[in-house]
């Protein structure tokens, strides 16, 4: 989002979203927050995010550098790659007894 400042902040991984949020002042905290609140609203990164606004609160101090420096964000653009051609074969288990009766179930 463009007013948020984290670039791409929606497809940051949790792991990277630790580090990124580190240089981070507790206003532009407080942004990401609310916006995780009203959009994603995921557990873990509220933790994250709370977490770090507490240590700002306390007195702890924005670390030297800029998110805009971090490695970008890593994603499938246009979704998965899996096509039907290179995904996995379905196969649902025979439940004991009925082998015979379904004789074809899991075989082309």
């Amino acid at each position: 989002m463009a007013d948020l400042p984290l670039a791409d902040y929606d497809q940051i991984p949790l792991g990277n979203l630790r580090h990124r949020i580190r240089s981070l002042t507790e206003p532009q905290l407080r942004a990401v927050v609310e916006h995780e609140c009203a959009h994603g609203n995921r557990v873990a990164v509220l933790e994250v995010l709370r977490a770090r606004l507490a240590e700002l609160e306390s007195g702890a101090q924005p670390s030297p550098g800029h998110p805009e420096n971090a490695p970008g964000a890593s994603a499938t653009p246009g979704g998965s790659p899996v096509s039907e051609a290179t995904a996995a074969e379905g196969s649902t288990p025979l439940r004991e007894g009925v082998a015979g009766l379904t004789p074809k179930r899991g075989r082309p």
